[in-house]
Order: structure tokens, then sequence, then C-alpha cells
């Protein structure tokens, strides 16, 4: 009898305290809201507010369906699925019942923009600039430290701390890089990193949904897409899905521990994700490589868990839906998980068949490399959707190839033209994303004060933007800057002179810049303003010849019309015989767009040291 009675107090007990429980009080909401007429009908709404996870749900809406409810380990998080097949786009409450309190917490189901599924992607007509955006420019010193926010210290001097670059700066200098040519701007990531220290660089997101404040927010984000699209520029987001930053709320108070990889218990990753294509790695070295996390201070994320994947997926399209972006570069592809990474490839194609993606794919050999390429034969029967991914071995011989002098058998251009050689293990060579420098490198022109390598630099960037693939230019190439990453990555993300009222110098005039800045960006600007809208870069097949004496030749042919470029690889002056070169020179005389000039093509052709022709047809 007393076990009985005390089993009626107990339920008894329940009860009053659930009759009587305080209000839900929600914290976060992800997404904010959504769009009614989106290709995938299915929406996750994930809550987050305290004790909300026994809370009975329901929607005030018109033909919107409740079709899962998921409540985590973690009573502060609900997972509300709904379906939108039959939605208009309206306003309506999600409804949330504790015993008599209701919470009702407002939901918007917008109407899409006109041509939103018809965003156009980056391609091979395009050349990016990367922007690494707190050290660029500062239009807004007042948002250089934002209170509340864990990172405060501004300083210039100092590598590794915020230095106040923000979007407005990034926006008042459009004109400035519509004059230099470039057609896209990709920015480091700009969502929010509320870190204690390193939020500079902004790789450990801390909410997906929110642009920093001290880079302006979402709406500075928004603004800035808009104006750089009515200036005829796209616009490139980084992304992360491996991992987030462990002051992301999604860590600090997990909606489970399957949320995160090893449950949210820090193990180092060995970093090499070549397991992934390797045909003979033991399965605890491939968990090792793809689950371990890159560094402590930013948790690896279970993908494998269908609410992560959901999240991250949405976290994309709602950027691309609401702010008009027209690409995305995800971080560290291939530590994720590689069917979710499909997966989401797919989703996005489904919803903007004409956007773009490029996956970081940092290793040392093509062959690995076009593995994560989508269609590659050598990933068959896997696929991994990635439209574009990143030539870092052509970087390798690029930043070598220029050093060096030409043999006719190895070294020098010889060995642009011998990895040339190999793209058919690409199932796509002109969705490469090809660089000679980013965030993570050395910068490829070098200043030790010694020798004057202008002429590399030269040879380099023509090849750069002459060659196949989409072209990718790193902030202050155009102005020669330079810094060695043995002297630590703050300094290969200097910023921009000019960028802060004030500098000394100031990179975005032509006044202020040294004579040999001008002759850098004039060759530079030249280039691009050629290359903007010319198809025969964009879309023409290459033929290539050998080089022999030291000079590299090549052809880009589409529609009728060519170019072909020579380069002497040699610190002399070269005569070659032509009688070798006639298949990849339509006529007898052309015009070098770099001089203007009109080239006879006659029986021989002298090159000056280390000299550059782009001939036009």
């Amino acid at each position: 009898m007393k076990k009985l009675f005390g089993i009626l107090m107990l339920a008894m007990l329940i009860a009053s305290q659930s009759l009587w429980a305080a209000p839900a009080v929600l914290k976060k909401i992800a997404p904010t809201h959504w769009w009614a007429g989106m290709k995938n009908p299915k929406l996750q709404i994930l809550l987050y507010g305290n004790n909300i996870g026994g809370s009975e749900v329901s929607l005030s809406a018109t033909d919107i369906f409740l079709d899962e409810v998921v409540r985590q380990e973690n009573p502060n998080y609900l997972l509300i699925y709904v379906d939108l097949s039959e939605a208009a786009a309206q306003k309506f409450d999600i409804v949330l019942k504790q015993g008599k309190n209701v919470t009702r917490i407002p939901y918007e189901l917008k109407q899409r923009k006109e041509g939103a599924d018809r965003i156009e992607g980056f391609d091979a007509s395009d050349v990016l600039y990367l922007i690494m955006p707190d050290r660029f420019a500062n239009a807004d010193p007042a948002n250089d430290a934002v209170a509340g926010m864990r990172e405060q210290r501004v300083d210039r001097n100092e590598p590794f701390a915020r230095h106040g670059g923000d979007l407005q700066g990034i926006a008042g200098r459009l004109d400035y890089l519509s004059d230099l040519g470039v057609t896209a701007v990709w920015l480091n990531p700009v969502q929010e990193n509320d870190m204690p220290e390193g939020s500079y660089h902004g790789y450990a997101v801390t909410d997906y949904y929110q642009v920093d404040r001290r880079f302006g927010g979402n709406e500075a984000f928004c603004s800035l897409v808009q104006q750089a699209h009515a200036k005829g520029m796209k616009v490139v987001m980084d992304m992360i899905f491996n991992h987030c930053g462990s002051e992301n709320y999604l860590f600090t108070d997990m909606p489970s521990r399957d949320w995160f990889n090893y449950r949210g218990d820090y193990v180092q990753t060995s970093y090499k994700t070549v397991t992934q294509s390797d045909p003979y790695a033991s399965a605890t070295e491939k968990k090792l490589a793809i689950d371990g996390w890159f560094v402590r201070s930013m948790p690896d994320l279970n993908q494998r868990n269908r609410h992560v994947a959901t999240y991250l997926i949405q976290s994309s399209i709602w950027w691309i839906e609401e702010s008009g972006i027209n690409g995305i570069r995800q971080d560290t592809h291939p530590y994720a998980d590689f069917d979710m990474m499909a997966h989401w490839c797919r989703a996005i194609a489904a919803e903007y068949p004409r956007f773009n993606i490029v996956g970081e794919t940092w290793f040392g050999n093509n062959v690995t490399v076009s593995y994560w390429q989508k269609d590659s034969k050598l990933a068959a029967p896997r696929n991994a959707e990635l439209p574009t991914v990143m030539d870092f071995p052509l970087m390798e011989q690029m930043n070598a190839a220029f050093d060096e002098e030409t043999g006719d058998g190895g070294g020098g251009l010889y060995r642009l033209y011998d990895y040339l050689t190999q793209d058919i293990v690409y199932a796509d060579p002109m969705h490469l994303l090809t660089f000679l420098d980013n965030h993570d490198t050395s910068r490829f022109y070098r200043n030790e004060g010694q020798t004057d390598n202008i002429d590399r630099f030269k040879q380099a960037i023509t090849f750069l933007l002459t060659m196949r693939g989409i072209p990718q230019l790193y902030y202050g190439t155009e102005i020669l800057m330079a810094a060695d990453k043995a002297n630590g990555d703050g300094l290969l993300r200097q910023d921009f002179p000019g960028g802060w009222a004030g500098d000394a110098h100031n990179g975005f005039t032509a006044s202020a810049r040294t004579d040999r800045q001008n002759e850098a960006f004039a060759f530079l600007q030249k280039l691009l303003h050629w290359r903007r809208g010319n198809e025969v870069i964009a879309k023409g097949t290459l033929k290539h010849i050998a080089p022999h004496s030291g000079i590299y030749a090549y052809q880009r042919s589409y529609g009728g019309k060519s170019v072909t470029v020579f380069l002497n690889g040699t610190g002399k002056e070269q005569t070659i015989d032509l009688s070798g070169y006639r298949e990849i020179l339509p006529a007898a005389q052309a015009v070098d767009m770099l001089t203007a000039k009109t080239i006879s093509l006659g029986e021989k052709l002298t090159m000056p040291a280390r000299g550059i022709l782009v001939l036009s047809f």
C-alpha cells in the first residue's frame, strides 16, 4: 500500500510540475526563416532553449504539415521536421505547450525571388579574387570590437590578432576590383567566429546563420553581394562542414554527443585524408583521419548523424537563397564524410542547377585530387559529386617551374608541360581551380632584396590566366605583396596597404604605388581585361608542344578563333624554327596582345630572355 501511495504522489508531483512549468525561453532558431516553392519540400527547424525538449509541438499554419518531432538527449533542444509540399508563403507560429504554458514562436515562410533558382555559378570565364575580410579594408572602425564578444583585442601589429577589416570596406573597393578586371570575389569565412583568440581568419564558426558582427552582420553581407552583382561581379562564400568552433552553442551545450565525432571528446586527426581514396587503408587509420579533430578548438562534426547533415545542408541553401551568392568554397572537403558531402553537392545542384562548388582538395598529386571531382572514373562506382576541385599540384609545379631554367627533357617550364599531359586523370580539367598562392601558402612573389623576379611574376601570371581551369588570385598579388609561410600564417594574411585610414602607403591608387608595383598592376590588369568575356580562354580546347630550346608553346581554340602563347623559360635570348609549330599557328602573322604589335611568323622566331608572346589569331 505504501508503495502504491508513493507512486501516486510521484505522479501527482510530476503532473503539477508540468502544469506549472515555466514558459519555454527560446535562445536560437535555425533557420530563422525559409521559402515556399523550394525543390526539396522538407524543412528541419532546430529550436534551442531552456528545457524545451518536453514540449508538445503544433503549428498555426495553412498546408504546412508536421512530419516529425525529434527530441535529443539534451532537453534544451527540439528538432521539428515539416512538409512544405503544398504550402504558400505565409507567417505562422510554432506552438510549444508545457502544461498550461504555451509559447508561440513566430516563423515566416517567404516567397522566393524571381529567378532565385537560376543563380549563375562561377566558371572558367571568371577570375576569382580571394580576400580575407579582416585584412583588406576597414570602413567602419566602430565595429572593430563588439561588446559581449570574446575577442576584443584589435592590434594591427600582431599577425594573429584582429585588424578590423569589414565587409563595408570590401564594398567600398569594388570599383578598384572591377577596374583591375577580376570577375568574382571569394571571401574567407564571414560567419560568426566568437572565439577567444584567432577569430580573424573565420574558420571556427560559432553560428552558421550569422555573419560576424565585426564584419557588419548579415545585412552588410547581403548588401555586398548585391553591390557586387550590380558591378557584374560574382561572390563566392567560404563554408566549413568538417568542424565548427568550440564556442559554438551546438558544442558547448550539445544536442546529443553523437553530433560530434568521438562523442565530443578531442582526438587529433592524422591529416592523412588520402585514406578516403586509398584502396589499402585500414579502417582504424581512415577513422582517425576523417573523424579526428582538425585542432582542439575545432570540434569535428559527425555528418553521418542525419540531423547534423540536414542542419549543414540547409544552412548552405539558406545563404544562397538569402544573399544570392554564386558559389561556395568548401574548406577541408576530404576531412568530412564522403557520402554526406556527395549528398550535399546533389542537394545544391537540385535547387540551383547553374551553381558551382569548389572543394579544398589539398593533395600533392593529381591522381588523388581527381578522385574528388564529380564523375571521376577513379572513384567509380562512388561519386563525390563535387563540380570543382583545387589544383594544388599545379600550384606546386608553377612555384618551382618559373624559378628554373627550362630544359627540353625536364625542369622549368617542362614541369608544366609534363603535368598537363596527365590531365587524362580529370573528369573535367576546365573545372579545376588554379592558383599561384592563397591564404595558406607562401605568396608567389618573392622580394628578398637580392634579385628582381618581375619576369618570373609576369610569366606565371600569363600562364595562369591563359591555361585551362578557373584562375584565382590572392589579394595583393597585383601590387607584389610577398610573404613566406615559414614566418607564420598571420603574415601570409597581412593588411592590404591603404585599407585603413592613415596608412603610410596606399596600394589602391597608382600615385601611391611604386613604379614596380604599377608595372605589375598594369600587366595583370591588361591580361584580366583581355580575358574577360574571351570565349577562347573560357571555353577553348588546349593543344601544346613540348618545350624546345627552353620555349614552351600552347594554343587555345574555340569557335574559329585561337590564341597561341609562347614562353621562353631560359635566361637568354632564343631563336627557334617555327616549322614544328605550324599546327598551332593558323596564320603567318598575329597580334601580340601584350604589346599590340603585329608579329611575323615566318621560318624562325626570336624571343628575349624570359620573354612572353600572347598571339591572337
